[in-house]
């Protein structure tokens, strides 16, 4: 077991009443002395008390903001409180808390600014990725890689972990809508580095995503004009120590 001072676990949920609470129990055993943050965003169920049964700090949006914006609002309640690490991890169930320890030993051994859980690094990944899906997540790897002159192979993942620095600039400057792609390039403009490290996934515990194959190709075009738009931007540096 891993216990880490001033290290929160973030975990931004919509509607995930089924699944939410087992993940985080499952944090809670890897990570007994991280605090555990559940984001509520505008859930229709009972996400909220789920999450709070099993033990987790809620922050609740009064309506649906959106990834994005409830990622940030968990980056602005580190950044206030003073927390060291983030590490952020779906409420679906999709990311295996027994990988947080690799993520949290990277940023602890300063490898990187960002570290990013990669489901295509790692040599036991047991989840296929629709063709429609890894096709996108192919295409902005590329585009990424392109732009910061850095491998990207999992630009998609929602399973990351980010240092002080990490935390100060990404809570004003999140991407609202469908973030990580775009949060790439932000990062790189910044000046922060980013690592990705091989994690498994698994299938969600309950619920489908809300990409369908005529929405990924949407999401396709619009994330990647996201991402270009991202490297005309004046982004500010982030600050050198914290």
């Amino acid at each position: 077991m891993l216990s880490v001072q001033r290290l929160l676990i973030l975990i931004p949920a919509y509607n995930e009443q089924r699944a939410v609470g087992q993940v985080v129990h499952n944090v809670r055993r890897v990570v007994p002395g991280a605090d555990v943050l559940v984001v509520d965003d505008g859930s229709q169920d009972q996400t909220a008390w789920e999450a709070e049964a099993a033990g987790a700090l809620v922050v609740r949006h009064p309506f649906n903001l959106g990834i994005g914006a409830t990622v940030q609002t968990g980056l602005k309640f580190a950044r206030q409180q003073g927390y060291d690490m983030v590490i952020r991890l779906d409420g679906d169930g999709q990311h295996n808390p027994a990988d947080i320890p690799t993520l949290v030993a990277a940023l602890q051994a300063r490898q990187a600014d960002v570290v990013i859980g990669s489901r295509f690094l790692s040599q036991t990944a047991n989840m296929a990725v629709p063709l429609s899906r890894r096709l996108g997540i192919l295409t902005f790897a590329f585009l990424v890689s392109l732009i910061t002159g850095r491998r990207a192979t999992d630009t998609t993942s929602g399973f990351a972990g980010l240092n002080r620095r990490a935390i100060h600039s990404l809570a004003g400057l999140m991407p609202q809508d469908y973030p990580e792609v775009e949060s790439r390039v932000i990062l790189h403009k910044s000046g922060l580095t980013t690592l990705e490290v091989p994690t498994r996934m698994q299938a969600r515990r309950s619920g489908v995503s809300s990409i369908n194959h005529w929405r990924a190709l949407y999401y396709a075009f619009k994330v990647s004009v996201a991402a270009l738009i991202a490297t005309l931007k004046d982004v500010p540096r982030a600050p050198k120590e914290l």
